[in-house]
């Protein structure tokens, strides 16, 4: 080390007062990946550790989603389609190992792309089955981001039109 180069040991002088935002001054276009109306997937087929560092990335500005599908490093394919991940999730689950970091792991974060698909297909069926007017409750309320059971309930307990109107406008 030169002699004017100060060595900084120890905890830090203060904390901050608020998180550091990457998108602070920035205008934010809600229709892109990663605004509002389009959100990032997510991490799945990863191990917990794996999991944190793309979370990491995505909190902090520095997550380059893919744009195209990448090279799987075991069957040489173009199955990836997560970022940062170098195994497709068919060799990744055949070998039981991490997507990212290929280590041997008994626990997976996240579920599979088939058992979201299984769920949106049972949903979908649910709702072509459903009355006219149970559909569009559920439909709103999936747009709200709600869970599927809040709209069950709420069907219940709808009012009758005497509840809503007094009986002198009737």
């Amino acid at each position: 080390m030169s002699g004017n180069a100060k060595t900084h040991r120890g905890p830090p002088k203060h904390q901050n007062k608020y998180a550091w935002d990457p998108n602070a001054f920035k205008k934010k276009n809600e229709t892109e990946v990663g605004g509002k109306l389009r959100p990032y997937s997510d991490v799945t087929g990863v191990c917990q550790r794996c999991r944190d560092q793309v979370e990491w990335k995505r909190k902090y500005g520095k997550y380059k989603p893919l744009t195209e599908p990448a090279k799987c490093q075991r069957c040489s394919k173009r199955n990836v389609h997560q970022a940062y991940h170098h195994l497709c999730t068919g060799c990744a689950k055949e070998h039981h190992v991490c997507a990212k970091c290929s280590c041997q792991v008994d626990h997976i974060v996240g579920r599979d792309l088939s058992e979201v698909e299984a769920e949106k297909k049972a949903l979908e069926d649910a709702v072509k089955n459903a009355r006219e007017r149970d559909r569009r409750t559920l439909l709103r309320m999936m747009n709200k981001g709600k869970s599927q059971s809040e709209p069950e309930t709420q069907l219940d307990t709808k009012s009758k039109a005497g509840d809503l109107f007094a009986a002198t406008s009737l």
